[in-house]
């Protein structure tokens, strides 16, 4: 459901309460709750189990990241619900 290289992709993520929607190109891709075991089991087994405190912050800075390819952001949005 991605563009490819040279067009925009347009992505939302909507966070209510610890429930997340993730939005790409108007399908939604993923979907869950923040701090639910099932969360906390995630973590656990991912690349991020030895970082503590990863994941567990209900307020505090946003970050964009890319994963080493040249990337651009534009007409960022973001608003309290």
């Amino acid at each position: 459901m991605y563009k490819p290289a040279g067009e925009w992709n347009t992505a939302r993520i909507l966070v209510d309460n610890g429930h997340v929607e993730h939005w790409l190109n108007g399908q939604k891709v993923v979907e869950y709750e923040l701090w639910s075991d099932d969360w906390k089991a995630l973590v656990e087994a991912g690349k991020w189990k030895d970082f503590p405190g990863y994941g567990s912050a209900k307020a505090g800075h946003i970050a964009l990241q890319d994963h080493g390819s040249i990337v651009w952001f534009r007409n960022i949005k973001i608003r309290e619900l």
